[in-house]
């Protein structure tokens, strides 16, 4: 949603970079740049005049005109503005005393409420919380029949007592549901009320009634990020009318520009507590304003992707692996890269996780024209394997070759690139466990393969002689000099040779590319 945002940005800060100081001109010039992609992204004028407002008071105090690189200065000033746009730190729910705790929806018609209860009972219930979630929403056709659905897709309770479509009293549904909840053990209570085309003073009374007999602990107003600065005023209209705790943004995986969500926190003076980024019930979780502003500058977000994998990556499992890879190559078979690809695809879209890494907003058009569907084709060839060829890949030949292309529905090539491809990661995967670093750079630090070849050669020089007679050993010694005088000069400036240029043995990784 923000990629239009942090391209513009990224060039702003390319002008930048190059420059040792900074003149008021260039300080000027940036904050107008910024201030144009900040409203092209929709962002609201008065949140933009403020963000401009500060980083140019910030950008020409001593903190940039004393810094050893001003350019780089700018660029944190910009982060940290962007966090406080955002909400600056993460607030958490607030949960009652005495439970249960009760969280009340609110928000326009078409927003994703009922969806979003169901994903934020399932974040819930995965923090190891009890919830329940309740239709109070008794005007829209097949709301009541929807919010089912998905509490029986996130494997929460829902409370449904009334088949809505215009009959019920939302008012007495959410009274009764508290009392349901503490009976049953429920120690969250998430109501769904009704959406509203605009802002309508019927539905407003409606939120208003509810909130007055439930006395909730959180009122949380879902945006749909896509609306634009309609948000804004709708914000405004439902602070003054019910009154809310916090802000949800839904659809921050479309492709509007998004501005009036860093508009919102801004203007109604409440934080965006949880954002939805995807249409599957496990897209959502709590909003972190410096993650965003991260990634809205391209910085990546290393926080979530390490959480998204101690969620999914069992500690055990990959102690087994590390130990698999540190004993050798062969240990490690196509059955353990299968499973280790499993876990990666729970995760989520992998184009989503290589959006995390610092530095791929270059690199955007690759991501987003990357086939998902790779993984599952190569998931289908290793199934189609035998046991024993999962086991030990060298005895695929070229009719057990054909033989699984048939049955995973690909090509014989395909076969054949995913196991050489394997082969090469299964090397360098135990290179690294073993050694660390990367393979076949034998002479720099940290780049693997040192600790063996460091050992051959002090064995290899352990078992040279010097003669004893200190004539015989300068004459050795001016032999040894002549003779490397007269070999070629390597391109690196090194010896062709080890001790005398006779020992010399290049890597095995080097060799098959000079057949």
């Amino acid at each position: 949603m923000f990629d239009t945002l942090s391209d513009r940005l990224a060039a702003t800060f390319k002008n930048l970079r190059g420059k040792g100081r900074l003149s008021e001109a260039d300080i000027d010039a940036t904050a107008r740049e910024i201030r144009i992609a900040l409203l092209e992204a929709d962002v609201a004028l008065p949140a933009v005049r403020a963000f401009i407002k500060q980083v140019k008071e910030r950008a020409l105090g001593a903190e940039v005109s004393q810094a050893l690189n001003p350019a780089q200065q700018v660029i944190k000033i910009v982060n940290e503005e962007l966090i406080g746009i955002l909400g600056g730190e993460t607030r958490r729910l607030r949960l009652a005393k005495t439970p249960p705790t009760v969280i009340m929806l609110a928000g326009l018609q078409g927003a994703g409420k009922t969806t979003l209860a169901g994903k934020l009972g399932l974040w819930l219930k995965n923090q190891g919380h009890a919830p329940l979630l309740v239709a109070c929403d008794l005007q829209r056709p097949n709301a009541v029949n929807q919010l089912s659905v998905v509490a029986e897709r996130a494997g929460v309770a829902v409370f449904a007592p009334e088949p809505g479509n215009g009959v019920g009293d939302p008012v007495q549904v959410a009274k009764n549901s508290v009392e349901f909840a503490r009976s049953k053990q429920h120690d969250i209570v998430i109501v769904d009320t009704a959406g509203r085309l605009g802002i309508d003073a019927e539905m407003m009374q409606q939120a208003a009634d509810i909130r007055d007999e439930v006395q909730p602990d959180e009122i949380l107003f879902v945006v749909d990020a896509m609306i634009g600065q309609d948000a804004v005023n709708t914000a405004e209209a439902f602070r003054d009318g019910v009154g809310f705790d916090g802000v949800v943004l839904s659809k921050l995986d479309g492709d509007a520009r998004g501005g009036a969500a860093l508009s919102v926190a801004h203007v109604t003076g409440k934080q965006v507590m949880f954002a939805s980024n995807g249409e599957k019930l496990d897209d959502f979780d709590a909003f972190h304003p410096d993650r965003m502003a991260s990634r809205i500058l391209g910085m990546g977000d290393m926080l979530s992707l390490i959480e998204k994998a101690e969620q999914t990556f069992s500690q055990d499992e990959a102690e087994k692996m590390a130990a698999k890879l540190a004993k050798g190559p062969k240990e490690f078979t196509l059955d353990d890269f299968l499973s280790q690809m499993e876990q990666v695809r729970k995760m989520g879209s992998i184009s989503k996780l290589l959006g995390m890494l610092p530095g791929m907003g270059q690199m955007r058009d690759q991501i987003n024209n990357l086939d998902e569907r790779d993984v599952d084709r190569t998931a289908a060839i290793i199934k189609s394997m035998t046991p024993a060829e999962r086991q030990d890949p060298t005895i695929i030949n070229g009719s057990r070759r054909a033989r699984i292309a048939k049955g995973s529905g690909v090509d014989v090539s395909a076969v054949k690139n995913l196991v050489e491809r394997f082969f090469d990661a299964r090397k360098m995967m135990s290179r690294m466990a073993q050694g660390g670093g990367m393979p076949g750079m034998p002479g720099l630090p940290g780049m693997g393969g040192g600790a063996a070849r460091k050992k051959k050669q002090t064995k290899q020089a352990k078992g040279k002689r010097q003669s004893g007679n200190p004539m015989k050993r300068k004459a050795e010694e001016q032999a040894a000099a002549e003779r490397r005088a007269q070999q070629p000069a390597s391109p690196f400036g090194l010896s062709a040779g080890g001790q005398d240029g006779q020992d010399f043995e290049l890597p095995e990784e080097f060799k098959k590319f000079m057949k």
